[in-house]
């Protein structure tokens, strides 16, 4: 019997947009695709995301690789890129407050640097999660199986009562291999709903 819902949150519950951040900025061209690729497509940042590096730090190294003309936006995409309005992936708030309503546990896994609890609180749903383990603050990633584990200990849960929902096949499977199955999510909220309702929980069809 699923008991708690388990929620990714890039692509899950917001979008995580580089280009849009970006763009924001007023950046295009050949600018916009070197702030992309030295700031979020960057060893630094998957560093901020395990902990091993802090935002600050990570914009230091970005701004060894770009020219001065960047530093700035480069500080302001590794340190506060979340500023402007967030992206929430349409519907989700609601399906998260409905299956609150329904008795469920509702947990946030996420591969994310320590900021994201400076700003999760403005992610619509956020108020019903009653626990979140962020990878930057243990420093394990997934889909690295530690992690899940970690997950159960910290809050109780039984594997087998979860339902994980995430946007990477490889982590939904490594979560499988721990005891917690789960659903690759599409942005595709409708279908989600009826793979929840499969598994016996008691959502609506459709909004």
């Amino acid at each position: 019997m699923i008991k708690n819902i388990v929620f990714d949150m890039g692509q899950v519950l917001m979008y995580f947009s580089p280009d849009v951040y970006i763009s924001r900025l007023g950046y295009t061209g050949a600018d916009a695709a070197l702030l992309k690729r030295e700031v979020f497509q960057s060893a630094d940042w998957v560093a901020t995301d395990h902990g091993t590096m802090t935002p600050e730090e990570a914009a230091a190294s970005m701004c060894r690789r770009l020219p001065e003309r960047l530093h700035e936006a480069a500080e302001k995409l590794a340190c506060r890129w979340w500023t402007g309005a967030l992206l929430p992936v349409p519907h989700m708030a609601e399906l998260v407050r409905e299956l609150h309503g329904l008795g469920l546990g509702i947990y946030l896994l996420s591969n994310a640097s320590s900021a994201l609890h400076e700003y999760f609180g403005r992610i619509p749903g956020s108020e019903c999660f009653m626990g979140r383990l962020v990878s930057a603050d243990v420093k394990l990633m997934k889909p690295f199986p530690e992690i899940y584990e970690l997950l159960y200990a910290r809050f109780g849960l039984k594997p087998e009562e979860c339902w994980f929902v995430d946007d990477s096949a490889a982590n939904v499977e490594s979560a499988a291999v721990t005891g917690m199955r789960g659903s690759v999510f599409y942005d595709d909220v409708a279908r989600l709903r009826r793979e929840l309702r499969a598994q016996g929980v008691d959502v609506r069809e459709s909004l």
